[in-house]
């Protein structure tokens, strides 16, 4: 038994081949890292796009009342205000007021 260990203990035969693995998964992971963030900056990016698009929407609508023979209907009004963060010169193509990114600004396509 104690010879077996000694033998096993003493064996560099896959050694090379270990270190090389775990420099190779690291250098894995750090690239997943990396293009991770630029995917989550995107989506961010792309969803303050769209909450854009839907906050400059115009939400207000009016109907008339109409009056038939033996039936009607009243008229109805909506008046949208500001939101949240909102002010009336928000530029467009820009990220909104309540959104804030942490590294440079990069150009959409």
């Amino acid at each position: 038994m104690k010879a077996t260990a000694q033998k096993l203990w003493n064996d560099d035969a896959g050694f090379v081949v270990s270190i090389e693995l775990v420099l190779i998964s690291t250098i894995c992971v750090i690239g997943l890292l990396t293009g991770l963030t630029a995917v989550r900056d995107g989506v961010v990016s792309e969803l303050s796009d769209t909450a854009g698009a839907v906050q400059d929407l115009n939400q207000s609508y009016s109907y008339n009342g109409v009056t038939g023979h033996s039936a009607s209907t009243a008229g109805s009004n909506f008046q949208d205000s500001l939101d949240f963060c909102d002010s009336p010169n928000d530029i467009s193509g820009q990220a909104d007021n309540c959104i804030t990114f942490d590294g440079a600004p990069a150009d959409e396509f």
